[in-house]
């Protein structure tokens, strides 16, 4: 072998290893980053379960019959219908958010669990009919498909309330 060739060679290695060690050192970047992005959307969400306006909407939706009916909910006053709306785009926004995995269904299960599942069962109904008024079968659908892992989560994997737990010890 040449001094040329084993130049060559050397300089080969070298450049494979270097793409090696950039390919571990970007799926490592990429990893780091996906991390740091879903704890700031955990904290933020929690951020947002912890304000005096999701403290009203829950307030406001645990009190008020919900209509079964569209048109039930169309003789409702437009302050009532816009609470309505704003708590249904709430847990859609949720909902997503779960199903595009920046957000834990652990997380749900420790904050509002069986609150998801209460509520969508109450607006069942009227999404029910006004998906088939308004031939829009995508209503509330992440709402809907959240409940559904939420329930399903809590019938297979029940959780031991965290004061009852041994994780409590510091």
């Amino acid at each position: 072998m040449t001094t040329t060739e084993l130049v060559t060679l050397i300089a080969n290695i070298a450049l494979t290893v270097s793409v090696i060690v950039a390919l571990i050192f970007g799926i490592a970047q990429v990893k780091t980053a996906q991390k740091d992005r879903r704890e700031r959307l955990t904290l933020e969400t929690l951020r947002s379960f912890h304000s005096k306006e999701f403290a009203e909407m829950i307030h406001y939706i645990t009190r008020k019959k919900v209509p079964q009916t569209h048109e039930e909910w169309v003789a409702w006053p437009a302050a009532d219908q816009i609470e309505f709306i704003h708590f249904s785009q709430q847990m859609e926004s949720i909902g997503i958010l779960l199903a595009e995995r920046y957000i834990s269904v652990d997380l749900l299960d420790k904050t509002l669990g069986s609150f998801i599942n209460a509520n969508w069962e109450k607006f069942r109904p009227l999404v029910t009919e006004m998906r088939e008024k308004f031939n829009d079968p995508y209503m509330s659908e992440y709402f809907q498909w959240m409940a559904e892992q939420i329930e399903r989560r809590m019938n297979e994997k029940p959780r031991t309330p965290f004061f009852m737990s041994s994780k409590r010890a510091i």
